[in-house]
């Protein structure tokens, strides 16, 4: 929770789940999302340094905002949204990107799937035959690669459109992964804890965002990430 500033919003405490999306630079497309999601549930933007105005935009559009002085990755920065959800009293946290390619209407079939099994871990998978074909090359080796680790099949393991419960964030926080490997690493906390795992389906939508991902450098840490499951299941 280092070098992050408070910024005020309206909230439901109504709500014991909170919609944390996490922003870097994307003061273009993150108030939609915030007036969106709010319909729903309260939000909570996680700004990772944005140069931009990503934070007052948010801010305007109704969020709280939790500011972060510098670039730090989407996991630090998910793990101090994480924090302050506990720290407020939240039951579980529902995340969604800020660049708008999760749709926030779609926030009701994780609500509902929550309340009907109380899964750990819901995650909002994808169709991949929908995406450009690059990255559906790249997500089905990462898919291929981690259901043969983990020994069973993980439909979709980069989505950030997830549910997360209150013990398995509590088990997260623990967690040293700075970039997007944090949402890989997730699944496999979520798995060997012998926590719930549920999917649903979502839309998949692609209208030329940037990525903020490094390929060179994800290829390395998920690699990476993969060798350390790979050796802690064995042992």
């Amino acid at each position: 929770m280092d070098n992050l500033q408070i910024s005020p919003s309206q909230s439901n405490e109504n709500f014991k789940v909170l919609a944390l999306i996490p922003a870097f630079n994307e003061a273009a497309h993150v108030s939609s999302v915030v007036v969106k999601t709010k319909a729903f549930l309260p939000v909570l933007v996680l700004d990772d340094g944005s140069t931009d105005d990503t934070a007052s935009q948010a801010t305007m559009a109704g969020a709280t905002v939790l500011r972060q002085d510098t670039n730090r990755g989407k996991g630090a920065v998910l793990r101090a949204g994480l924090s302050w959800a506990i720290e407020n009293g939240y039951d579980a946290v529902l995340t969604l990107d800020a660049d708008g390619q999760h749709d926030p209407a779609e926030i009701p079939k994780f609500l509902s799937a929550y309340r009907q099994g109380r899964a750990d871990l819901i995650i909002g998978c994808r169709r991949f035959s929908e995406m450009p074909l690059i990255r559906r090359f790249s997500n089905w080796l990462g898919r291929w690669s981690f259901s043969w680790v983990l020994g069973q099949p993980i439909p979709d393991n980069q989505s950030g459109y997830r549910l997360i419960s209150q013990r398995l964030i509590e088990a997260l926080l623990a967690s040293h992964e700075q970039g997007f490997e944090f949402e890989v690493e997730m699944i496999t906390i979520c798995i060997q804890r012998g926590y719930a795992l549920d999917w649903v389906p979502i839309r998949t939508i692609y209208a030329g965002e940037q990525s903020h991902i490094h390929p060179l450098r994800h290829t390395v840490n998920f690699v990476r990430l993969l060798w350390q499951t790979h050796h802690r299941l064995k042992n």
